[in-house]
């Protein structure tokens, strides 16, 4: 391993915690929306916090380097508020992965949310909770199985992105070279002893991830289960 490689460990790892965060942060309240109804607002914003999982990554990729870019209409609006272009940063890749992660932290959510029902909110609001305190103090608790699905497959799903990071991220060492770059680096200078380390590394961390969620499984069904009877 090289200090190339361990740099790109880093990085990922530092990526996936922060976008996974911010993710969950994001896709939790969008989640309960979502949940609530079935008008056509929610079906539209449903379609495309999902595109992800069908749109090229690449497509995906060139439209978030042009939209952040200094000519695209966000990244006018940062400038204006005094900050910097998010292409070929950190920054923009951790905007990338909260966007690509999206669907696989809300579709989770979404699911258990509407599974709950109404029935807790209901009895919360009887002993006079607020629907903010309701949320935090009964609908995190019962969801837990689901937040922590939500989580793996965020994290997970982060550190495996190559498409979107190469089109936003470029591959700058130290800065926006993740553990998939520093693969690919290595494939495309035919060092292929080393990319199998590193392949091999993310082959196992892919099972291990998949093994969590194999664990959580039976709690997500049982919660299921339980709703359902409910």
């Amino acid at each position: 391993m090289t200090p190339e490689d361990w740099s790109a460990i880093r990085l990922s790892l530092k990526l996936a915690a922060v976008a996974t965060g911010l993710t969950l942060a994001v896709g939790a309240p969008l989640a309960w929306w979502l949940s609530r109804g079935e008008g056509w607002g929610r079906r539209f914003l449903g379609a495309l916090v999902t595109m992800p999982l069908v749109l090229p990554p690449t497509v995906l990729g060139f439209y978030l380097l042009v939209g952040l870019g200094p000519h695209g209409l966000p990244g006018r609006a940062l400038a204006a508020l005094g900050i910097h272009p998010l292409p070929f940063t950190f920054a923009g890749l951790v905007a990338a992965s909260v966007i690509c992660s999206l669907p696989f932290v809300v579709q989770p959510l979404q699911n258990a949310f509407e599974a709950l029902g109404e029935r807790p909110l209901e009895a919360a609001a009887t002993l006079g909770a607020s629907p903010a305190d309701a949320f935090f103090t009964v609908i995190v608790p019962q969801c837990r199985p689901a937040f922590l699905t939500a989580a793996v497959m965020g994290f997970a799903h982060t550190i495996g992105e190559f498409g979107v990071v190469l089109m936003i991220g470029g591959n700058i060492p130290n800065v926006t070279r993740v553990l998939s770059m520093q693969i690919y680096v290595y494939v495309e200078n035919l060092e292929y002893a080393r990319a199998h380390v590193l392949a091999g590394g993310m082959v196992l961390f892919s099972l291990a991830a998949m093994l969590i969620l194999q664990m959580l499984k039976p709690r997500r069904e049982n919660f299921l289960r339980m709703r359902g009877r409910g």
